[in-house]
């Protein structure tokens, strides 16, 4: 029975290009749990966009000489040709400066603030002494209060878990400039997490299948719950839809607060351009969907914490109960899919600290494939994980190319050299079924692992098989069998059950090697779409939505997103028999092998330190 899931991936700053830390982190393993759901029949929405508000796009337009909008327009094109490149099969990625995304989200601050959940508060807010800017909560970094890290930010510390005020911390400083901030009084709308506690406790107790770490984390936050901003001083943002404060410059809504509500922002844009603007309430309002969030661990609070708080306050599910708004009772997380660290050299992946290796540089030296392989199989989906360029080339040659690409290549042309076609098989015997039964039982529980985002399990059972099969075909020896006319059958049994199992395997390796799997399929005498890609598209911000907000930007901004047709593509989770008599051309390579000295060296764009 078909189910609806929705694919929320976290939104990424248009203040630079990706680097693949970022990307390991929400970007393959979404694409790769979406491809999964489409092969098994379920209709799937992925929605994401770029996140284009918050100090730290100011920061960046300021060292680089242009306006903020500049700033994002330039980024988020960048972002979007690099997110697309990777073969991330978005049905929406989009923008937070579109008129319909600041409907969306002023239309949650006033039903919260119609229940009750938003409460005016003043608090010390931080400001930077060489700009007079406030300095957000994740911008500063001291020492915990509470467990003594010396790295804990202004929201939360890592280490202990627990949620911080960045005037809490002991010796803070700026992570902009490192200069101390200075705190000052200042009246923000604050988020009534105490009211929704109960209310969150008890949906976090029913999240049973969430990573261990995730979940730990989760309900360490319920220990410390207090309000949390969700109004800045800050002239670039979302205003706040509140009488008094929808005309002071000054004042704009928490980068945060937007953010998230950009999933059910993107799905209605989904909606609309797709001519059917209700479209998204099958994704929002049916409580059967199954709504799966994909972020690095850094973002967890905002997901297992703020978000659920705000889609409860909105229904009146708090303590202080309360109506209905516009966009009706809206479906909790599902699941926040989060995943620790990618490194180099032991260090977080950092831009700004030159600690960083480009989406961009990557895809046009080695293309999508080889980074979406190892992110898979070697990245950091529960614990942090060093890139080294050592590892890199030994995971592509040893086992992606002399694996993968050694057997279909080899089964490929043994079977074209002898037969140019499909051959008929003969009687299967013991070694044929044992090949084809491990085929068949892979698909379920490589399966089950995929359902669970469980992704390292699965890749790990499924190039098991590849190295069975190149196993099977080194025992049975076709190259000698073709050599003796006795052995015809037996020889065209041999190639049919390779053959098979090749199908098999590419259609496993589609979710995580979409490219490949295209070039496999027609390799195996195939035609048309096996494995669909996303595509870039020029839209116009004018789409016909009834839209009512606070200075919404203006209309007819033209935007790149990403999109594409992902129901026509072939690809399904299951054996699809390959038929005898199909005709068969000589192959042609499918992985290139690299130069074992990059990985001594690295490429002249990232070279080893």
């Amino acid at each position: 029975m078909q189910k609806n899931v929705l694919v929320c991936v976290a939104w990424p700053y248009a203040n630079g290009p990706r680097h693949i830390g970022h990307v390991a982190g929400f970007g393959v393993p979404s694409d790769v749990f979406a491809r999964y759901q489409r092969m098994v029949g379920n209709n799937v929405l992925m929605v994401s966009g770029t996140d284009e508000h918050g100090t730290p796009l100011l920061v960046q337009a300021d060292k680089e000489g242009v306006t903020v909008k500049e700033l994002a327009d330039r980024y988020n094109r960048q972002i979007v040709e690099d997110l697309a490149g990777l073969g991330l099969s978005y049905d929406l990625f989009t923008r937070t400066t579109t008129r319909n995304h600041y409907a969306v989200v002023q239309e949650l601050f006033k039903g919260l603030y119609a229940n009750g959940y938003m409460i005016k508060e003043t608090t010390k807010g931080a400001i930077s002494p060489s700009t007079g800017r406030t300095l957000p909560d994740r911008y500063i970094e001291g020492t915990c209060p509470l467990c003594g890290a010396t790295d804990a930010r202004g929201d939360q510390c890592d280490n202990c878990g627990n949620q911080l005020d960045p005037v809490d911390l002991i010796n803070p400083v700026s992570k902009i400039n490192g200069e101390t901030p200075e705190f000052v009084e200042t009246e923000h709308f604050m988020l009534d997490l105490p009211a929704l506690h109960d209310a969150l406790k008890a949906w976090l107790e029913t999240r049973e299948d969430w990573r261990p770490n995730v979940l730990k984390f989760s309900l360490n936050l319920l220990e410390d719950m207090r309000p949390r901003s969700m109004t800045r001083d800050i002239d670039w943002g979302i205003p706040v839809p509140v009488e008094g404060w929808e005309n002071d410059p000054g004042k704009k809504l928490y980068v945060w607060f937007d953010a998230v509500i950009g999933y059910l922002s993107a799905s209605i844009e989904w909606a609309a351009r797709s001519g059917n603007p209700e479209a998204w309430k099958e994704f929002w309002q049916d409580p059967s969907t199954n709504g799966f969030y994909f972020m690095g661990k850094d973002n967890i609070t905002f997901h297992s914490q703020i978000w659920p708080g705000e889609l409860l306050g909105y229904a009146g599910l708090g303590s202080k109960g309360g109506e209905e708004h516009k966009y009706g009772r809206l479906n909790l997380p599902t699941e926040v899919v989060s995943s620790e660290f990618l490194t180099m050299s032991g260090s977080k992946f950092s831009s700004s600290k030159g600690v960083v290796i480009y989406v961009k540089d990557f895809l046009a030296t080695f293309g999508p494939d080889p980074l979406r392989y190892f992110i898979a199989v070697a990245g950091p989906e529960n614990n942090d994980t060093d890139f080294t360029w050592d590892e890199f080339v030994r995971r592509i040659n040893n086992e992606l190319a002399n694996g993968w690409g050694n057997l279909v290549n080899r089964t490929v042309s043994m079977a074209h050299k002898n037969f140019g076609e499909v051959p008929v098989p003969g009687t299967l015997n013991e070694a044929d079924r044992v090949i084809l039964d491990l085929a068949s039982q892979t698909f379920e529980s490589a399966g089950k692992d995929l359902a669970l985002a469980h992704f390292k399990a699965a890749i790990t059972k499924i190039m098991h098989v590849v190295g069975e099969a190149n196993a099977y075909i080194a025992d049975q020896e076709p190259w000698k069998l073709a050599k003796d006319d006795a052995q015809r059958e037996r020889l065209a049994t041999v190639l049919w059950t390779a053959l098979q199992v090749v199908s098999d395997c590419n259609a496993m390796l589609t979710p995580f090697l979409p490219h490949i799997a295209q070039k496999v399929h027609e390799t195996l005498g195939r035609d048309g779409i096996w494995a669909a890609t996303p595509r870039v598209e020029e839209v116009t911000d004018d789409e016909d939505l009834d839209l009512v907000g606070v200075d919404l930007p203006e209309k007819g901004q033209s935007y790149p997103v990403i999109t594409g047709d992902y129901t026509t593509q072939q690809a399904t989770w299951g054996r699809v028999d390959v038929v005898p008599g199909t005709k068969l051309e000589k192959p042609q390579p499918l992985i290139a092998k690299l130069d074992p000295e990059l990985g001594e060296t690295g490429p002249e764009w990232a070279p080893v330190q």
